[in-house]
C-alpha cells in the first residue's frame, strides 16, 4: 500500500546536503518518490509500507549523517564525487557551519566580487556570497575556520568585516565620508577661484594651485588609492581603479608639467580636486538613496517591544523584553505594545495587527486567542501566555525570511555580475585607444588653448571617470529590497530574491481546495425540515445531540445555532458512534443525527425528500439528517464554504493570461462545485499527494512555469515541486516551510498581489539594467570625444564625473519608485 509521510531532518545546510539525503532515500527499495526540503528541514517520502517502512527511512537518514532531532545550525555536507561544487569552492566533505557578516567600503559591485573570489579561496570555506547592495557576506565554512579568520581575510582584501550583520557602524563611516567630502570641498572652491582670478600671476596660481590639490589628494583622494591598491592585489579591477588612474593621470601630469616641463603649461589640478569632490558628493548621494531601500525591513525591526510586565506570583515585573521565557505570564496594557508571541489567558481587546497583516481593522480578540509580539493592544487590559520568544517569533521569522530574500541574488543578475568582471578592464582599454585615436590618428584640431597632448589627456580622463559599474551592481539588489519591502508591508513573504523574478514567468497556477479555496471549515448552508416542521426546532433538537460533540461536522452546527439565536435543552445519555452519528434521549424521545442508516431503520426516503437529497449531494454538499424516535424530521446541508475573495481572485488571474486548475483529494462532486463557484475550469478531484506531483511535472514537461497554492502537509510535496510554491499563511508549517512564497494574510487576492508585485519588479529590473548598460555605452563614446568634430561640444572630466553618479543615482531611484506601487496591489 502506497504510504506518505513527512520526516523531519536536521543538519542539512546546503543544497549537498539535500541531494545526499534524497540519494540515501531513494535507494531504499520501495521508495517512489522523495522531496527534501532545506528551509523545511524535512523530507517528504511516498513509499511502498510494505517494501519499506519509515523505521527504514528514518535509519537511512541516520546512517547518512543527519539527525531526526533540532541541532545548531551545523549539518552534515557531505558531497557526492560525482557532482562537482560551484567553480572557485573547495570541497571537505563533513560537517559546515553558515555565518554572515557585515561588509564596509565596498564602492562598486567588483568590490564584492573580489571579496567573494578572496574568501572562496580561504582554507575551509565551501561557498561565499556577497549582496552589495545590502553589504551583506554570507559564508559556508567549516567549523575549523572561525569568524575572526574570515574577518582577518577580508580585511587582507581590503574592506572590513564584522560578526554582527546588523551592527554596521553607519554613523562612523557616514561622519568619515562627510568629512572627507567638506575637506574636498572647502579647497576645491578656493582652487576654482585662483584658477579663474590668476591672482599671483600663471605661474604663481599653479603653484598655489598645486598645493591645495595635493592636500585634496592626500586627505579626500585617499580612501581611491586604498581601494585600487587592494583591487590589484587580489588582481581584481574596481571602481577605485578607474578612479585612482583619472586622478593621478590629472594631477601627475599636473605636477611633473609645473616642476621638469613647463611651468607655464595649462595644468589639470582643478580637474584633479574636482573629480573627487563630485565623486564624494555622489557616493553620500548613493548611500542615501541606497539606505531608503531597506526601510522596510528597518521599520519592521523598530516594531520590537523592548520591555514586557511580566507576572510573577501576581506582581507586575518590568523586564526586558529579550528575558521572557516560553510560558511566562505578560500583562499588556490598552497602547502598549504587545512583547511576545502567544495566547490570551485573561481579557478582551482589539489588537491593531497591521504590521503583520497590512489589514487596517484592529482584530477582536478574547481568552483563548493567539496574538502577535510587536502588535499593538488597542482597547482592553490582557495577560498572555509566551509560547515563543525570540528568533522564533513570528516577526523574526519574517524578518529571517526578508533578509534571506534581499541577501540571494536573482538569476538576471548573473548578467550583471559578468558584465562587470569584464567591464573596467575594457574601460581601460578604452581610455587608451581613445588617447592614442586623438594624439596620433584623428586630424581634427583641439580646441583654442590646447595641445593635441592635452585634449587627448583630457579625453581620456573623461572615459576612465564617466564608465563606472556602480549602476550595474545596483541595478538588480536595489528592485529586489524594495520589492520584497513592499510584499511584506502587504503581507506577501518572498523567501528568495529569485521567487521575485520567477513568479512573473508563471504561465499555470494549481490551488488545493480546502482551506485554500474555501475557508477550509464546514459550515451549514441549507436547512430542511420535514413538511411541517420549524428551521429553528430543527436546528435546536440538532443542537441537543451536537452540542456534546468535538467533530467537525457538529462544531459547524453549534456556530449556526449561535449564530441565529436558537435556544435548546441538552440531550441526555448522549452517544456518539463513530463515522455514523450522535445519539441522545430528550424529553423521553429518542434524537439520532447522522448519516441516513443511522437515524432511519426505514430505507428510503419519501420520493420528494429523496429527490431533494441526491440534487444536494450532486452539488458538492454534505447531509446530516435528524430523526426522532426513528422518524425523519429534517436534515441541514453543510459545505466547506469558498472565501469571500476566491473567485475575485481566479478572475483576476485569468484577465493576466494565467491558466488555472483545481486539485484536492475530496471527492469529484465537491471538488467540481468549488471549481464552478469560482469559476476554474481545470479539476483532478480524489487525487492523492504523491498525484499533486504528477499532475505539476506533467504541466513541466509541456514547458509551462507552473505554480502551487496550498496549505497541507499534504499539499507540500507539490509545493515543493512546482517551480513557485505559494503557501497560506493559516496553514502547516510544513507547507509554509517549503513553499517560496508565504501569504499572511491567507487571501487569495494577496496571489494576484504577489504575481503583479513580482511583473513590476521585474520590469523595474530589466529598465535598470537596460539604463546603466546604455548609459554608458551612449555616455563613454560621448566622453570619448565622438561630438567634438560634429558640433564642438567635449565632456570635461568634472562633468563625466557628475554623469557617472546620475546612473547610479538614477537606477537606485528608479528601484524606489517601486514604493509608490504598493498602494496599487
Amino acid at each position: 500500500m502506497i504510504q506518505t509521510e513527512t520526516i523531519p531532518v536536521y543538519g542539512m545546510m546546503c543544497d549537498h546536503c539535500v541531494k545526499a539525503v534524497t540519494m540515501a532515500l531513494q535507494a531504499l527499495d520501495g521508495v517512489e518518490c522523495v522531496r527534501v526540503s532545506l528551509e523545511a528541514n524535512s523530507a517528504i517520502v511516498i513509499f511502498d509500507n510494505v517494501s519499506a517502512s519509515l523505521e527504514k527511512l528514518r535509519e537511512a537518514i541516520i546512517q547518512e549523517g543527519y539527525s531526526l532531532e533540532p541541532v545548531q545550525e551545523v549539518g552534515a555536507c557531505l558531497e557526492a564525487q560525482a557532482t562537482p561544487l560551484d567553480a572557485g569552492t573547495n570541497a571537505p566533505a563533513g560537517a559546515t557551519v553558515v555565518s554572515h557578516f557585515a561588509i564596509r567600503g565596498m564602492s562598486c559591485v567588483n568590490c564584492s566580487a573580489a571579496i567573494e573570489k578572496g574568501v572562496r579561496n580561504y582554507p575551509g570555506v565551501i561557498k561565499a556570497t556577497v549582496n552589495f547592495a545590502i553589504e551583506k557576506l554570507t559564508v559556508e565554512h567549516m567549523p575549523s575556520v572561525l569568524p575572526q579568520d574570515i574577518i582577518a581575510k577580508v580585511k587582507d582584501i581590503g574592506y572590513a568585516a564584522s560578526t554582527d550583520a546588523r551592527a554596521r557602524d553607519k554613523t562612523a563611516m557616514a561622519r568619515k565620508e562627510k568629512f572627507r567630502f567638506l575637506f574636498a570641498l572647502c579647497l576645491t572652491v578656493p582652487l576654482l577661484v585662483l584658477m579663474y582670478t590668476m591672482p599671483f600671476g600663471h605661474v604663481g596660481t599653479n603653484y598655489a594651485m598645486c598645493a591645495l590639490a595635493t592636500l585634496v589628494q592626500i586627505v579626500s583622494g585617499r580612501t581611491f588609492y586604498e581601494g585600487a591598491y587592494h583591487s590589484l592585489k587580489n588582481f581584481s579591477t574596481n571602481m577605485d581603479v578607474l578612479i585612482a588612474l583619472g586622478i593621478t593621470a590629472a594631477y601627475g601630469y599636473s605636477v611633473i608639467s609645473l616642476f621638469i616641463l613647463d611651468p607655464h603649461a595649462h595644468a589639470f589640478f582643478d580637474s584633479s580636486a574636482m573629480l573627487i569632490t563630485f565623486i564624494l558628493l555622489g557616493k553620500m548621494l548613493e548611500a542615501r538613496a541606497k539606505g531608503k531601500t531597506g526601510q522596510a525591513l528597518e521599520k519592521l525591526l523598530a516594531l520590537q517591544a523592548d520591555k514586557a510586565r511580566v507576572l510573577v506570583n501576581g506582581r507586575e515585573d518590568m523586564a526586558p523584553a529579550t528575558s521572557v521565557r516560553v510560558g511566562d505570564l505578560v500583562l499588556v496594557r490598552p497602547g502598549e505594545k504587545i512583547p511576545v508571541d502567544g495566547e490570551i489567558v485573561e481579557g478582551v481587546t482589539s489588537v491593531d495587527e497591521s504590521m503583520i497583516t497590512g489589514e487596517s481593522m484592529p482584530a477582536e480578540k478574547s481568552a483563548g486567542s493567539m496574538v502577535t509580539g510587536a502588535t499593538i493592544n488597542k482597547s482592553g487590559a490582557i495577560t498572555v501566555r509566551t509560547s515563543l520568544v525570540g528568533s522564533d517569533t513570528l516577526l523574526s521569522q519574517i524578518v529571517r525570511m526578508v533578509e534571506d530574500a534581499q541577501a540571494d541574488k536573482a538569476p538576471i543578475q548573473r548578467l550583471a555580475d559578468i558584465v562587470s568582471n569584464y567591464f573596467v578592464p575594457i574601460v581601460v582599454g578604452a581610455a587608451l585607444v581613445t588617447f592614442f585615436l586623438w594624439y596620433a590618428v584623428i586630424p581634427s584640431e583641439p580646441p583654442a588653448g590646447a595641445t593635441r597632448f592635452l585634449f587627448a589627456f583630457q579625453l581620456m580622463i573623461a572615459v576612465l571617470v564617466i564608465a563606472c559599474p556602480c549602476a550595474l551592481g545596483l541595478a538588480t539588489p536595489t528592485a529586489i529590497m524594495v520589492g520584497s519591502g513592499v510584499g511584506l508591508s502587504r503581507g506577501i513573504l518572498f523567501k528568495r530574491a529569485s521567487v521575485l523574478e520567477n513568479i512573473a514567468r508563471l504561465e499555470v497556477i494549481l490551488f488545493d481546495k480546502t482551506g485554500t479555496i474555501t475557508r477550509g471549515q464546514p459550515e451549514v448552508v441549507g436547512i430542511y425540515p420535514a413538511p411541517n416542521g420549524s428551521t429553528l426546532d430543527l436546528l435546536a433538537m440538532a443542537a441537543s445531540a451536537e452540542g456534546q460533540s468535538t467533530h467537525s461536522l457538529a462544531e459547524a452546527v453549534m456556530r449556526k445555532v449561535k449564530e441565529l439565536g436558537v435556544s435548546f435543552k441538552k440531550g441526555e445519555a448522549a452517544s456518539e458512534t463513530r463515522g455514523s452519528g450522535m445519539q441522545c434521549s430528550l424529553e423521553g424521545d429518542t434524537i439520532r443525527v447522522g448519516k441516513l442508516p443511522f437515524v432511519y431503520s426505514g430505507g428510503a426516503l419519501p420520493p420528494d425528500a429523496e429527490a431533494l437529497a441526491q440534487k444536494l449531494v450532486s452539488d458538492g454538499l454534505t447531509l446530516m439528517f435528524i430523526s426522532r424516535n426513528d422518524d425523519i424530521v429534517g436534515m441541514l446541508a453543510l459545505s466547506d464554504t469558498v472565501k469571500d475573495d476566491s473567485a475575485a481572485a481566479i478572475k483576476r488571474l485569468h484577465r493576466m493570461g494565467i491558466r488555472t486548475g483545481l486539485i484536492s483529494g475530496d471527492n469529484h462532486a465537491a471538488v467540481h462545485a468549488v471549481a464552478k463557484a469560482v469559476g476554474i475550469d481545470e479539476v483532478s478531484a480524489e487525487v492523492l499527494p504523491e498525484d499533486k506531483i504528477t499532475i505539476v511535472k506533467k504541466l513541466q514537461k509541456q514547458g509551462l512555469k507552473v505554480g502551487m497554492v496550498g496549505d497541507g502537509i499534504n499539499d507540500a510535496p507539490a509545493l515543493a515541486q512546482a517551480d513557485i510554491g505559494i503557501a497560506i499563511g493559516s496553514g502547516t508549517d510544513v507547507a509554509k516551510e517549503t513553499g517560496d512564497v508565504v501569504l499572511v494574510k491567507s487571501s487569495l487576492m494577496d496571489v494576484v498581489r504577489a504575481i503583479r508585485l513580482g511583473r513590476k519588479t521585474l520590469r523595474t529590473i530589466k529598465v535598470n539594467l537596460f539604463w546603466a548598460l546604455f548609459y554608458n555605452l551612449l555616455m563613454i563614446p560621448v566622453a570619448a570625444g565622438l561630438l567634438y568634430p560634429v558640433n564642438g561640444l567635449v565632456l570635461k572630466p568634472e562633468w563625466a564625473c557628475i554623469a557617472m553618479w546620475v546612473s547610479s543615482v538614477a537606477v537606485v531611484g528608479n528601484s524606489l519608485l517601486l514604493k509608490r506601487y504598493a498602494g496599487r496591489l
